[in-house]
């Protein structure tokens, strides 16, 4: 029985579509650093682990050809929020769920803006990811229904001030912790001046300054390549030729059947089905080919440069 370790987010699901019908798989559904984390430890054979988990396993891996979670373009699903300019983000805070994402926020942080902002690991909640930080890293489902215009973060209520530091213009960034006037999106004046932006202006600025920049869009645009967020990797000789193919018969089925496996996973939101089955189609992707290949060597060579894992510069295939 080969054990099988699949990402439960919508984006994987149609790389497993039937495979709880196919014999000698077992399957379990995890989070995407979490599939990581087992294949390591061996406690799985192979798993649909996020594509910058192939560099850092205890051995060499090898990876099922043809077969992964790809965007070429627009992803939807993995973006940054920021009411920054990206070149002036000092701190981010990253939903750790998938390691790719992160290692990839990291890598176009800092060759397309300059950025290389102190990273806080938080939940995906992008209201207190944002009082806490200057951006926010946010994957997935929850990604692929946020709806950041509609955020507003909440001013501070203490009536403290908090100084922070310098902004790149040398002026000092000084939050103000006020009292409301009941009314939690409106301040009070502030009852003093203070240099560069003032606090006012921080609090009370608009749910529609919040940014998103999509990560697969800005890779694709940057490189010129489709970027690959996780493959079927395993331990050498864990998998052969048959379970090759009916992993890759696996992911034909899904492709050809978005729209079951949009009902599948909300089988009680039409609503979500007709979002779900839109980006299953239009956004993601799951063929392998030679340009996924070369924008996946392209990330792990911009991965090794900033010593985010090493790379020899060789693929590995089952």
């Amino acid at each position: 029985m080969i054990r099988l370790g699949a990402v439960g987010y919508l984006n994987a699901r149609p790389l497993v579509y039937g495979l709880e019908r196919v014999p000698g798989f077992a399957i379990r559904y995890d989070i995407p650093a979490e599939c990581a984390r087992l294949l390591h430890a061996h406690e799985t054979d192979v798993g649909l682990i996020p594509s910058i988990e192939y560099l850092r396993g205890p051995e060499p891996y090898a990876i099922v050809p043809g077969a992964g979670v790809t965007s070429n373009g627009p992803v939807a699903s993995v973006a940054i929020y920021t009411r920054r300019e990206p070149r002036d983000i000092r701190t981010i805070a990253m939903d750790s769920s998938s390691r790719t994402s992160v290692a990839l926020a990291t890598v176009l942080l800092r060759r397309e803006f300059g950025a290389s902002p102190e990273p806080v690991s938080m939940a995906p909640d992008l209201e207190t990811m944002l009082e806490r930080a200057d951006a926010a890293l946010i994957i997935g489902d929850v990604a692929l229904f946020l709806d950041h215009t509609t955020v507003r973060l909440k001013p501070d209520t203490t009536g403290d001030l908090v100084r922070l530091k310098p902004d790149t213009t040398g002026d000092d960034v000084v939050r103000l912790k006020s009292a409301t006037t009941g009314d939690d999106s409106i301040p009070r004046e502030p009852e003093v001046a203070l240099a560069g932006r003032s606090a006012k202006a921080l609090a009370e600025r608009p749910a529609s300054s919040i940014r998103k920049i999509d990560l697969g869009e800005l890779w694709t645009q940057a490189t010129g390549l489709p970027f690959v967020y996780a493959v079927w990797t395993g331990w050498q000789g864990a998998v052969g030729r048959d379970d090759v193919t009916a992993l890759q018969c696996a992911r034909d089925q899904g492709v050809a059947h978005v729209a079951d496996v949009a009902r599948m996973y909300y089988p009680d939101d039409p609503g979500r089905q007709a979002v779900a089955a839109r980006y299953l189609r239009d956004n993601s992707r799951y063929r392998v080919g030679d340009g996924e290949l070369e924008g996946l060597k392209t990330f792990f060579r911009y991965a090794a440069e900033l010593n985010l894992a090493t790379f020899d510069g060789r693929l590995r295939f089952f």
